[in-house]
């Protein structure tokens, strides 16, 4: 319950800004309007602060504060409630001021903008009209000056309290520009001092130097303004700034310049975190570096009292540097830091990706030569089963059938191990195409495949390696196939068209649409071999310029064709 209520406790200061923002001003207003030299103002100035911190920009209201930061705000605040004067009133005004202005490019809600604008001037008014005017000795006060300042000026204040504005999120911070607040501080820190000293040196009346002071500063900015972006040739105080600036920049454009050429140079994440972390040290506010990874650690340059830790994934830095870092150096190295943990992460992904693709590379180079020693090893039966069946009057015709088969399956074996050596090249030497299609049918004769030549085919010429290792596994996957209840029936035929052209066809189940759709782009899963044969069989055809396509995919009827680049054929849609 105790938790329960401070966390709605803290969401209710965080979420209603202006209501506090209101409260401060108009407790600020009681410790000044009626005078700082009784004991009740000053009880409505530790008021103001108290208010003051509930509503402050820097930090969160509602979150807690460092020791050391407590400590100064009990200091600050003990030194305007005890030692407290009109002077010191000016500076808090235009601090105030400063503060306010400086969050009001920051707010996107027209109704906040609105509060902010109301505070700014009510801080205005009571600087200019009840606080300067109390710097001047002898200077007498207009009675009707008087009554407007303590009864007229908070309505302003009450007015930011009665405002309905629409209810901020506790965790969106008010956000304040740091350059607009100072610039608005030094402006009316100018604006004071100027009708100060105006109104001393003149002995004339505090309206008019006020008016004196408003007019130069007016005139001033108009001439900034000009000079900030002339027409003429001169470049501009806003181009000379902005190079100034960016010349701040330097070393950490050269750096990540660095880390740019380092990240194409090295490929090995270690040695580029190595090198990367060694350049870091010419920052001018880098001492030292320790890292540690899972791929391995270092230490470079000298270890000082004041360092930060940073985690950036599997990275992780300790960053010592020369002194105690602001919170801008702080957002700064963490930017460093991040941009070498992405670089390593993405250098140690790319490392991963080389052994998967070695790992890929092996595989697919035993897949495909596991391929072509089954489709030797159904050859090599073939010619085993003509020998078990042939009687002593077929001697004459085996021995012609050894003769011509033998040598053909070692030049095909010879083939298949100078894979090894070179795996990426392909076999393109030619032979006859009929010379090529009587040792495919002697090679599987006594097997239930029907062979068909679709025409002559006079002087073509075939990649024999090619042919074979196709054709061997496109029956052998054909022979494995269910056939539905009914005889299973292959059927290869060659026809001269297009120089050469191979189709396969069997009589059993279609393919399974998926399986299709990747048959010739990717390994797919296979109840009977590793998945591989067709999809290096096409990367082989395209080598050499040809094309292995899917021509038809129906139940009873499923077809492969094997033809040049540009020919007939394209792979049909199955249905499962």
């Amino acid at each position: 319950m105790n938790s329960a209520a401070a966390n709605a406790g803290k969401n209710f200061v965080s979420s209603h800004p202006q209501w506090w923002m209101g409260l401060m001003l108009l407790s600020l207003h009681a410790a000044l309007a009626w005078g700082i030299e009784e004991w009740w103002t000053r009880a409505f100035l530790l008021a103001h602060i108290g208010l003051f911190l509930m509503w402050q920009p820097v930090w969160r209201g509602e979150g807690d504060i460092e020791p050391r930061y407590a400590v100064l705000v009990v200091v600050v605040g003990a030194f305007l409630a005890i030692g407290n004067n009109w002077w010191l009133m000016a500076v808090w005004l235009a601090v105030l001021f400063g503060l306010i202005g400086g969050s009001v490019p920051g707010i996107a809600g027209r109704g906040q903008r609105l509060v902010a604008t109301l505070a700014a001037l009510y801080l205005l008014s009571l600087l200019l009209m009840w606080v300067v005017p109390q710097l001047f000795v002898g200077l007498g006060q207009n009675d009707a000056l008087v009554m407007l300042v303590r009864y007229g000026l908070p309505v302003l204040p009450l007015a930011i309290l009665l405002m309905h504005v629409e209810t901020r999120r506790s965790e969106e911070p008010i956000a304040v520009d740091l350059f607009y607040s100072v610039i608005l501080f030094l402006l009316v820190v100018a604006l004071v001092l100027g009708s100060f000293v105006i109104k001393e040196v003149s002995r004339g009346s505090y309206p008019l130097a006020l008016a004196q002071t408003l007019f130069v500063i007016a005139l001033l900015l108009i001439v900034i303004s000009w000079l900030w972006n002339p027409h003429g040739g001169f470049s501009g105080i806003g181009h000379m700034l902005s190079r100034y600036l960016m010349s701040l920049g330097l070393p950490f454009e050269r750096w990540v310049q660095r880390l740019s050429e380092l990240a194409e140079e090295e490929s090995q994440p270690q040695r580029f975190v190595s090198l990367a972390l060694q350049h870091m040290l010419e920052l001018p506010w880098v001492m030292g570096v320790d890292w540690s990874a899972r791929l391995g650690q270092g230490e470079f340059g000298k270890r000082t009292k004041h360092f930060s830790e940073f985690s950036v994934q599997d990275l992780r830095l300790k960053i010592y540097t020369r002194w105690s870092l602001s919170p801008a150096l702080l957002l700064h190295l963490k930017l460093l830091t991040q941009m070498v943990g992405h670089f390593y992460e993405a250098k140690r992904r790319e490392q991963i990706q080389r052994q998967n693709a070695y790992t890929q590379a092996i595989y697919e180079t035993g897949a495909r030569l596991t391929h072509d020693v089954k489709n030797l090893l159904q050859s090599l039966r073939s010619l085993c089963s003509a020998v078990d069946t042939s009687g002593t009057d077929q001697a004459a015709e085996l021995q012609a059938l050894m003769q011509r088969q033998l040598p053909q399956i070692t030049q095909r074996l010879s083939a298949t191990l100078d894979k090894l050596q070179a795996p990426q090249e392909a076999d393109s030497s030619q032979v006859d195409a009929a010379l090529w299609w009587e040792s495919l049918t002697q090679r599987h004769s006594g097997r239930n495949i029907q062979f068909n030549v679709d025409g002559p085919a006079p002087d073509i010429m075939l990649p024999a390696e090619l042919f074979d290792s196709i054709t061997d596994n496109l029956i052998d996957n054909a022979l494995r196939k269910p056939a539905g209840g009914e005889k299973l029936q292959v059927r290869v035929t060659f026809s001269p068209a297009l120089g050469g052209t191979l189709t396969v066809c069997d009589n059993g189940a279609a393919i399974n649409r998926s399986v299709a759709a990747e048959l010739f782009d990717a390994p797919v899963a296979s109840h009977t071999g590793l998945g591989v044969g067709l999809y290096h069989a096409a990367k082989q055809a395209n080598l050499l310029g040809y094309r292995l396509a899917l021509a038809a995919n129906e139940p009873g009827r499923v077809c492969f064709m094997l033809t040049r680049e540009g020919g007939g054929g394209s792979r049909a849609a199955g249905s499962s």
